[in-house]
């Protein structure tokens, strides 16, 4: 029994992925007590933020890194820092940001919901949003056209929630903003490719700690010097609301320092021997057609996809998806192609034994067994 079955809460298979609305992701052991230690002592919480951009910074490659609560914290302190740069009475004033360069371009494809909305957190930091072209495409031109002289960056989101054609790509949005001498601020929040933006030339990139490097609560913004100092100055402004303690930074560089000496090869490996026996076990079942499919944004994820014959089980993924959440444990699928009539499991979340509480679920749902 884990400690929230201790409270009368259901214990949940997490197949869904790193998903915020299931707590992201669960930490180590090693983790647990760094960040433990991290909470029982004393420190100067400025020097420890410094501190802990330098170290962050031997990881992603920037020059400097601001630590922070969440992905999407440091949204919001990046483009307050880059409204602000530095100005108290700016970042005093902040998200009102009247009569500021404070235009954000985003590719319309990528004002996405992730549980909250990505313009929410522009916005948080005093942000205006210029959605640049259409949702299903995107021309270099609707970019170019999308700078005025309020144009305080360029965004882009590495998401497997956007649309994922028809966009410009990452590498012409860095040519398009730097031509106006503009930074361009990248969103890879649950990204597992520390240096890949930063080497890119990209200017500020957000991660966030919990998810990918499976961290304490946390997140960072790395990047240029410059745009770094602008960031860590927001904690006497709106980044107060979003403060991080001392024990989920301490927790970060546990975490961090953990994910860069893993065996990516075994973890990918695993990945794929969870998902062969649930696409194995799960194609016994009359009514289902089960493959192995490479996420959406060409991360190094593998999962099970699962198109349902609703007209054959008379009862449709969204049914399915249902039952699996009711009872104990509770059995969470990713849900973002059930209306269309497909099922996925995610294995990185997984533990021993939950391939196989699934299948025994899944017959139970189709089959009655």
């Amino acid at each position: 029994m884990n400690c929230y079955e201790k409270i009368g809460l259901n214990r949940v298979i997490n197949a869904s992925g790193r998903m915020t609305a299931l707590g992201a992701s669960t930490i180590s052991a090693q983790t647990a007590k760094d960040a433990a230690e991290g909470g029982q002592s004393f420190v100067v919480i400025d020097d420890l933020i410094n501190r802990a951009g330098e170290i962050i910074s031997t990881y992603t490659g920037g020059q400097d890194s601001c630590v922070c609560c969440s992905a999407s914290a440091a949204i919001a302190i990046s483009v307050a820092g880059l409204i602000s740069q530095g100005k108290k009475s700016i970042i005093e004033k902040l998200p009102n940001s009247s009569g500021l360069t404070n235009e954000v371009v985003i590719q319309k494809g990528h004002v996405i919901q992730y549980g909250a909305c990505e313009s929410t957190m522009i916005r948080l930091g005093g942000g205006v949003v210029v959605e640049a072209g259409m949702a299903n495409e995107v021309d270099p031109l609707d970019i170019e056209e999308a700078i005025t002289d309020k144009t305080v960056c360029l965004m882009y989101v590495k998401s497997h929630h956007c649309v994922q054609e028809g966009m410009v790509s990452l590498e012409k949005m860095i040519e398009i903003a730097h031509t106006h001498n503009l930074p361009i601020l990248v969103d890879a929040a649950a990204e597992e490719d520390l240096k890949k933006y930063i080497d890119m030339g990209c200017d500020l990139v957000c991660y966030s700690g919990q998810k990918a490097f499976e961290a304490t609560t946390s997140g960072f913004v790395t990047g240029r010097k410059d745009l770094i100092a602008y960031c860590k100055k927001q904690y006497i402004g709106i980044g107060r609301a979003m403060k991080v303690g001392k024990e989920q930074i301490m927790g970060l560089l546990s975490a961090l320092k953990q994910y860069t000496d893993k065996d990516m090869a075994k973890y990918v490996a695993k990945q794929h021997e969870i998902v062969d026996y649930l696409v194995v076990e799960l194609n016994k079942i009359a009514g289902l057609n089960c493959k192995k499919v490479q996420d959406e944004a060409g991360r190094e994820i593998f999962r099970c996809h699962i198109d349902v014959d609703e007209d054959k089980l008379k009862m449709t993924a969204v049914e399915i998806d249902q039952k699996l959440k009711a009872g104990n444990p509770s059995i969470y699928c990713r849900h973002h192609g059930l209306a269309n009539g497909i099922i996925s499991f995610d294995p990185r979340p997984m533990v021993d034994g939950d391939k196989e509480l699934i299948v025994e679920k899944m017959k139970k749902i189709i089959c009655g067994e």
